[in-house]
């Protein structure tokens, strides 16, 4: 996990997001949690990727995504309050603005964007009302 944390962070820093903006922290959990998820449910590594999107840098999208050599699609569990796993990809879908998976070769990716937000959303943090969005595809 540090690998693809001490990656992310470059990659981030190299497109405008400093390390310790709420951005990048958000976005260097998200990669947490489904580089994890890919490596503890197929055994396996993980492909990471991470991708620009968007014009001006202030309506900047930024989508994550972790291919492994499972071609199941992903579960998204309920955790109990005293559970210590099951709580991933519910992370996910309450950080990420959007995401979703889709088959890849003989596995799976699964993804998820973060828009970058105004300088003025970012003083109040992202807001409750904005739902996730899960697709496949």
């Amino acid at each position: 996990m540090g690998r693809a944390r001490r990656w992310a962070r470059s990659r981030l820093a190299g497109s405008g997001i400093e390390d310790g903006e709420p951005l990048a922290e958000t976005l260097i959990l998200l990669i947490s949690e489904l580089v994890t998820n890919a490596v503890v449910h197929t055994g396996c590594p993980a492909v990471l990727r991470m991708l620009f999107g968007g014009g001006a840098i202030e309506a900047q999208t930024v989508r994550v995504e972790v291919a492994d050599r499972s071609a199941r699609p992903p579960r998204q569990r309920h955790a109990g309050g005293e559970d210590t796993n099951g709580r991933g990809l519910e992370l996910v879908a309450g950080l990420s603005d959007r995401w979703g998976w889709r088959p890849e070769g003989a596995g799976k990716s699964i993804w998820c964007e973060v828009d970058r937000e105004q300088p003025e959303e970012a003083v109040c943090g992202r807001g409750a009302s904005r739902g996730p969005v899960a697709t496949r595809g």
